[in-house]
C-alpha cells in the first residue's frame, strides 16, 4: 500500500513527506526525472504500483507564463496535462488521486465580498489560473467514468522552505530578507484571500484521505482573510521588526499577470483550520527557538 507524492521536495511536498513519515511512501521530485516525459512516468507508475497518488507538482511562476509563450506552454503541460495523465492511471487502477489547485481559478467575476465555495463557478483572470482550471477540468472528465478524486484548492502558501533548491521562499521570509536592504517596504494592500501554512495543509490533506471523505473539490486554507499588507503588518509586529511598511494599491505595483482583488476560499466541507495568525506565530517561534 504505497503512497506516491509528486513534487516531493517543494514547499508543500516536503511537508507532505513529514505528514506521512513512518508510512510506506515513495517521493518523486523533478530532480529524480522529468515528470513531463509521460512515457517514462507511466512506466515508473506501473513499476511502483502505488495505492494513492498525491500530486503537489505544479508550475507557479504566475508572471512568467503570462508574458512568455514557452513558459506558458510549460505551465499547461505541468498544470493540465500532467494531472490528466495521473488521472488516467488512477482511473485504470481504481486508486484515488489528490491534486492541488488554487484560488486563482476565481476572480474574473470581479466580486469584492462573499467567499467562493467549492461549487462556485471558476473564472480565472490570468494564464496561470487558466492552466490550473485546465487541470481541474481534466480530472473532472475522468470523474464521469468513476475516478475517485480530491481537488484541494488553497492559496498564499507559507512555511518552511522545501528541500528543492528551486523552491520559492515564502512571502514572509522574502519580506524579512528585504528588511536587511531597505528602510521601507511597499506592500500591496489588496488582493484579499487566505494564507495557508504548509504543515497545516499537509496534515489536513492526510486527514481528508484517512476519513475516506466523499470525492470532489475541497477548499483548505487557514481561517481568516487578509491582504498582503495586513498579514505583513501583523508579522512585523509579532516579530518586532522595525522596518516601516507603506500600503499601496495593486495598480501601483504593476505586474504582467492580473490578480484577483478578492479570492477568499470558503471551506464548507471539512473542519476549519486554525487562523493564519496562530499558524504564523507557530512558524515564527519554530524558526527562533
Amino acid at each position: 500500500m504505497t503512497t506516491l507524492i509528486l513534487g516531493a521536495s517543494g514547499n508543500l511536498g516536503t511537508q507532505l513527506k513529514l505528514a506521512y513519515k513512518g508510512k510506506d511512501v515513495t517521493a518523486w521530485d523533478r530532480t529524480d526525472f522529468d515528470f513531463l516525459d509521460f512515457e517514462m512516468l507511466k512506466k515508473k507508475l506501473l513499476d511502483l504500483s502505488p495505492s494513492l497518488i498525491i500530486n503537489a507538482a505544479a508550475y507557479n511562476a504566475v508572471d512568467k507564463c503570462e508574458e512568455d509563450e514557452t513558459e506558458a506552454a510549460l505551465a499547461w503541460r505541468l498544470n493540465r496535462d500532467l494531472p490528466a495523465v495521473l488521472a488516467d492511471y488512477c482511473l485504470e487502477r481504481s486508486i484515488p488521486l489528490l491534486h492541488y489547485s488554487t484560488d486563482y481559478v476565481f476572480g474574473g467575476d470581479g466580486r469584492l465580498s462573499n467567499a467562493y465555495t467549492e461549487i462556485s463557478k471558476p473564472q480565472p483572470l490570468n494564464v496561470y489560473g487558466q492552466t490550473k482550471l485546465g487541470g481541474e477540468q481534466e480530472i473532472a472528465r475522468r470523474a464521469l467514468n468513476g475516478l475517485r478524486y480530491y481537488i484541494v484548492r488553497t492559496s498564499k502558501l507559507f512555511g518552511p522552505k522545501g528541500e528543492n533548491a528551486h523552491a520559492k521562499a515564502s512571502f514572509f521570509d522574502l519580506m524579512l530578507s528585504l528588511t536587511e536592504k531597505q528602510e521601507e517596504l511597499k506592500v500591496v494592500d489588496g488582493e484579499i484571500s487566505c494564507f495557508t501554512y504548509t504543515p497545516d495543509l499537509a496534515t489536513a490533506s492526510k486527514l481528508l484521505l484517512e476519513d475516506q471523505s466523499p470525492r470532489g473539490i475541497y477548499h483548505l486554507t487557514n481561517s481568516g482573510p487578509a491582504t498582503w499588507y495586513e498579514a505583513l503588518s501583523y508579522f512585523f509586529e509579532m516579530a518586532k521588526v522595525k522596518t516601516s511598511i507603506k500600503a499601496i494599491r495593486p495598480d501601483e505595483w504593476p505586474r504582467p499577470a492580473a490578480r484577483p482583488n478578492y479570492s477568499v476560499l470558503d471551506n464548507t466541507r471539512r473542519p476549519k483550520l486554525r487562523s493564519w495568525q496562530e499558524a504564523l506565530l507557530e512558524y515564527w517561534q519554530s524558526n527562533n527557538k
